[in-house]
Parts: C-alpha cells; structure tokens; sequence
C-alpha cells in the first residue's frame, strides 16, 4: 500500500467489476477515498457505491451533487464505463451502434462537463479515460467499440488542450487483453481453452496475459504527482502485443 493519492476523492465509472473495479480498489490501496458510478450494486467495506448511468446527462447531474455534497471536491474522474458488442457492420442496427456510442463516447463527455468545473484545483487534478488498443487497432465485428474508443483517444487529446490552462491533466489508458470476467468467458465459450490461452500468451512478448490491477496502477500513476508532465497521451497498457507483427503460425517458430 501507498499514499500516492493520500486526501484525494475519486469517481470511477463502471467501476462495480472487472478493470474498473480493480481501478477502484487501486486507488483506495494508495489512499484515495473512491466512489464508484455504476448502473450494478456492488458490495465493499472501503469503495463508495452510487446509482449512475453516464449516458443520462440528468443522472450525471444527480451522481455528481450528491457525490460533491457528501464528500467534497473531486480531484480525480476515470470514465471506465463502457460495452462492447460483437456483431458483423450489415447487421448491426442504429440503436445498437447509438447505445456504444452512448456510453463509451457521451459518458466520458457528461462526466467531465459536468465534473470539471467542480474540480479541486489545489488537488493536482486528472481525468483518466480508459480506451482501447482497439482505438489504434482492431478486431472483426467491432465496428461501433472500435469507432468509439477511437474517440475515447481523440477526446482524451482534446480536453488535455482544453483543460491544461485549468491545471487538468488527461490522459486515457488503452489496455489490451485482460483477464477479466468477461474475457474468461470469451475463453470458456471455447472448445480448446488450454489451446486459446497458449496462442493468448504467444501475441505477447512478456510472456503474459495482463491482469485488472495492471491497470489499475497505471490509473494510480497517471493520477498521482509523479506523472505532473504527463498530459494528452494515450498509455498502451497490453504487454507489447502491438509491437509485434503477426506471423503465420508455420513462421512463428520459437528459437
């Protein structure tokens, strides 16, 4: 444990399982006091849980009077909330793609809109989004998560300009393939778990599949004073599976 965020409020939205409940629990090991903004109850002795759906500007509204009323400035915003269909561009409907957009793209703007002005100024503020390496790069039938995180990325940079001159550092976490719930269940879905998880590993030149709280101490870095210059920049959280050029599997020989 640390006191990296020691006296500082955090909001953390979707922040009742999976990255962003790992975010959460991070931050508070390094002393921030954190609520989390969720649509899902959760049940903990430290982190903080209110009723939230950032696609509703006068839900955000209420979550954020009722969370400044009750504990005080904030000091640090992680838009984490976010969902991610998987179907085919021809076959995906208009509600489906404007409800992706809702949340991952619309909340993080709500949040921040309404948040911002509220900030504590003496508290070294930030404001984390977390993306996607499928932002940069991407996957068959991701077309709305893809567009979306994309501009996750893009607002990330924009308000770093916007909000520099207000003492605001953004910046936005893009992870890669985490071991969360919701991708264990992509891999029990499988026939050959054992096989998938192999061929997982191999994508990464660590060696490893990431887990929540990698990047969740990331959030704590880019929070926290010892990332003061750091602004703007999207942080690939994901092993160095980006870095490494795909290669059929007969190529693909170990040495």
């Amino acid at each position: 444990m640390t006191n990296q965020l020691e006296g500082k409020i955090a909001v953390v939205t979707g922040g009742s399982q999976g990255i962003g409940r790992a975010i959460a629990e991070c931050m508070a090991d390094a002393g921030a006091k954190v609520i989390v903004g969720d649509k899902q109850p959760m049940e903990s002795s430290r982190l903080h849980w209110h009723l939230l759906d950032v696609t509703d500007e006068n839900s955000v509204k209420k979550f954020v009077e009722n969370t400044i009323n009750k504990y005080g400035p904030l000091s640090i915003l992680v838009n984490n909330a976010g969902i991610m269909p998987n179907s085919p561009l021809t076959e995906q409907s208009v509600e489906e793609w404007d409800q992706v957009m809702a949340v991952n793209l619309r909340g993080p703007f709500l949040m921040a809109k309404h948040i911002v002005p509220l900030m504590d100024i003496f508290q070294s503020p930030a404001i984390i989004n977390i993306g996607s390496i499928e932002g940069i790069s991407g996957n068959p039938n991701h077309s709305a998560y893809m567009a979306s995180k994309a501009g996750v990325h893009g607002l990330t940079a924009s308000m770093a300009i916007d909000l520099g001159p207000k003492g605001i550092r953004v910046n936005a976490i893009a992870p890669g393939w985490i071991n969360t719930e919701l991708n264990q269940g992509y891999l029990d879905g499988l026939p050959d778990q054992e096989a998938a998880q192999k061929e997982l590993v191999k994508l990464h030149p660590i060696g490893h599949i990431g887990k929540p709280s990698d990047v969740g101490d990331t959030a704590v870095w880019l929070a926290s004073a010892q990332s003061r210059f750091v602004t703007g920049q999207v942080i690939k959280v994901e092993g160095g599976r980006m870095s490494q050029l795909s290669l059929p599997s007969i190529l693909n020989k170990e040495h």
